[in-house]
């Protein structure tokens, strides 16, 4: 029984060995060399029933798991050399990007000027190129667009239509790109306009009381076209070289003067407009100098009857063109009038007393009607 249980102790031994240290070094060498490691075996991967029958240690509830084992330590292997690389500076500058890298070198650049062999124009300028076939809508697609004094635009080679505006200026002319780098430049003939008022005798104006409107050529009207409403005075309108129609209202009734002024490319047309007019300030009071009456109901009309204007106010005050008036006030059911002549350049107040009280019925009271 003894000799038995060393034999089998023995060979025990010998799976046991490699789990410590001193196994380790006693384990046969390896197949590369006796400086390679054995082979090694987790103690939990024995089969419970040797443990449990040749060395009695009770029956356990399986194997589970493997456990870890202790893997001999390799030699250096020089690793601790250095290894010799080559100095890298902190920041590689790189070269700009180039335009030419980001846009095709075809495109179809333009650029336009005032006139023929006039001068570049800088700024302002919007762009449109068209497909020359309408869409479904009836209408040209606008293939692309573009702002400033020049244009590049990267379409496949055609035909097109282009239209350059500048301000209420403008140019419609056929592009024909092959599809090769194209350089073309548009004329435009523009000039500007810049508009301003007076008094008939050189007497200024008050610019928040005065308008333009410029409407296109055609010396009878029949064929002139709304292009640009209540322009203020001083302001440059852009236009294509022509005649030019323009209405200037001082006030917002009656004072109008009218003229007919042609734009020359490349130039800006100063045009100065006379008015025969003034601004009347009207009251009505119990005696002169007196203080004015509210609730009170303005009409003017002209010397024929016809009515101007009318208003609602202590104070009524209106910029009437050159000619004779009838004021006529209400207040609490009575009327009362008077008659004045308005002459240009001359602004005045005008008092209406209530001792000049009329009979409604009478003709002399300009209804209007």
């Amino acid at each position: 029984m003894i000799k038995r249980a060393s034999g089998i102790a023995l060979s025990l031994a010998a799976l046991l060995a490699p789990q410590g240290p001193a196994g380790a070094q006693d384990a046969p060498p390896g197949p590369g060399g006796p400086d390679q490691p054995g082979a090694y075996a987790s103690p939990s991967a024995i089969p419970q029933d040797v443990r449990s029958r040749d060395i009695g240690v009770p029956p356990s509830v399986g194997l589970r798991k493997l456990e870890p084992i202790a893997l001999p330590e390799r030699p250096d292997a020089g690793l601790g050399t250095s290894l010799e690389l080559p100095n890298l500076p902190a920041f590689a500058p790189q070269p700009p990007p180039q335009l030419d890298i980001v846009r095709p070198k075809k495109s179809l650049r333009l650029k336009a000027t005032l006139g023929k062999n006039g001068p570049e124009i800088p700024s302002d300028l919007v762009w449109r190129l068209f497909a020359p076939v309408p869409g479904p809508d009836g209408k040209l697609p606008v293939v692309a667009m573009a702002k400033g004094s020049q244009a590049v635009f990267d379409v496949p080679a055609g035909n097109y239509l282009l239209h350059v505006g500048f301000g209420r200026a403008g140019v419609t002319k056929r592009v024909d790109f092959s599809g090769e780098e194209t350089h073309e430049t548009v004329a435009l003939d523009a000039g500007g306009l810049r508009l301003h008022a007076e008094i008939l005798d050189g007497g200024k104006l008050p610019d928040d009381k005065l308008t333009f409107d410029v409407y296109s050529g055609g010396g009878d009207g029949r064929e002139r076209r709304l292009l640009a409403p209540g322009v203020g005075p001083g302001s440059v309108l852009r236009l294509n070289a022509g005649d030019y129609h323009v209405i200037s209202r001082y006030g917002s009734v009656n004072a109008v003067a009218r003229a007919d002024i042609r734009v020359e490319a490349g130039k800006i047309t100063d045009a100065t407009l006379h008015h025969r007019a003034a601004e009347v300030t009207m009251k009505l009071v119990r005696e002169k100098g007196g203080e004015a009456l509210a609730d009170t109901a303005w009409s003017v009309t002209s010397d024929q009857g016809d009515i101007i204007r009318e208003s609602v106010g202590a104070f009524a005050s209106m910029v009437l063109t050159e000619g004779d008036y009838v004021l006529v006030a209400r207040n609490k059911d009575r009327i009362f009038q008077r008659q004045i002549a308005v002459h240009p350049g001359e602004n005045e107040e005008v008092e209406v007393l209530t001792s000049d009280l009329v009979d409604p019925n009478s003709p002399e009271v300009g209804t209007g009607d």
